[in-house]
């Protein structure tokens, strides 16, 4: 069986480190691993997308529409465009958390509004505030390890085998910041 995951932002939120960390983690429990990684214009803070799917024989990287297991948001609009790649009883992560669109910055476009009740609609949303969390730690830039904390209650790995796949990945001045901030969402 696939395990299909979904990791959304917008550029400099932490998407790509958050997929080479799902993706040692099905190397290390001894899947088969595909990554995928989709960039808008992410460095002016445009959407980014990464696929992630692990079982014993995976053919591709790409999740399609209604088939992933698990969704992680680190925005909320980003987990609303994103939300009908989830399957039924899916579950969708999201950072609520509010960053602009260009669109929305110049005026051409509204934020839409309510988009958590929306989501919740049709959707197992679990919501954080995790880049408040992240700064109660001292560093708002681990906000993605505190969400990744709470996908990881929705995968099959044990919480040793993630600290281990989190020290060989992220850079080694971080490790003790970025394991914080992993149990800090793990705890949530």
């Amino acid at each position: 069986m696939t395990k299909n995951i979904m990791i959304v932002g917008v550029g400099g939120q932490g998407t790509l480190l958050t997929s080479r960390i799902l993706g040692g983690l099905a190397l290390e429990g001894g899947y088969d691993v595909k990554l995928s990684e989709v960039h808008g214009m992410a460095q002016r803070g445009g959407s980014v997308v990464t696929f992630v799917r692990y079982g014993d024989k995976v053919a591709e990287p790409i999740v399609e529409e209604g088939w992933a297991d698990v969704i992680i948001a680190f925005e909320r609009l980003e987990a609303l465009r994103y939300a009908h790649y989830l399957k039924k009883n899916g579950a969708l992560i999201v950072n609520d958390w509010r960053i602009d669109p260009m669109p929305v910055v110049i005026g051409a476009a509204k934020y839409p509004e309510n988009i958590l009740d929306t989501l919740r609609e049709n959707y197992k949303v679990y919501t954080v505030n995790a880049t408040e969390e992240a700064k109660k730690l001292g560093n708002s830039r681990v906000f993605n390890m505190i969400v990744l904390g709470i996908a990881a209650q929705h995968m099959d790995f044990d919480k040793e085998t993630w600290y281990a796949v989190i020290e060989k990945t992220v850079p080694p001045k971080t490790i003790d910041i970025n394991k914080k901030a992993f149990e800090t969402g793990y705890q949530l």
